[in-house]
């Protein structure tokens, strides 16, 4: 080969990479990365749902001492349970003597934090609130009662 500044034929040289360079990533690579994340947020998600959960149980369990406690005071200041939950918040119609109702709460009775209504029942000298929790249905082992 001619060189132009040499004025002479040279012999090309062969050039040979000493170390590979690379310039992308290998499909095993990127498919270990992605196997890694999945059983990453795998865990997390099963550990907070697991914390949200717990979470919603104690929340419910607070709700239903509050409610108790409001039907054990309306219970004392009328002299009788009220027929449902919406009493403590609205005077009822059929009150022997409405001059002792109280409004012992604000706003209507939220729901359970799964989003049901509570259930309610007086059995005599008894009552019963029942969160029917997550699934919805009552007298099933999710149930929270106060």
């Amino acid at each position: 080969m001619y060189h132009p500044n040499s004025m002479q034929w040279r012999r090309p040289t062969l050039r040979v990479k000493v170390g590979h360079e690379r310039s992308a990533f290998t499909l095993i690579e990127v498919l270990l990365v992605l196997a890694i994340l999945v059983v990453v947020a795998g865990f997390v998600t099963f550990n907070v749902i697991g914390v949200a959960d717990e979470a919603n149980k104690k929340a419910a369990k607070v709700q239903l001492q509050n409610l108790s406690s409001f039907v054990n005071t309306y219970r004392l200041t009328v002299g009788s349970f009220p027929s449902s939950l919406d009493a403590l918040y609205t005077q009822p119609s059929d009150l022997a003597d409405p001059t002792k109702w109280t409004q012992l709460s604000s706003k209507p009775i939220p729901p359970d934090p799964w989003g049901h209504p509570y259930e309610f029942k007086i059995d005599g000298s008894k009552f019963e609130i029942r969160c029917v929790g997550p699934d919805g249905q009552s007298n099933t082992p999710d149930d929270i009662v106060n």
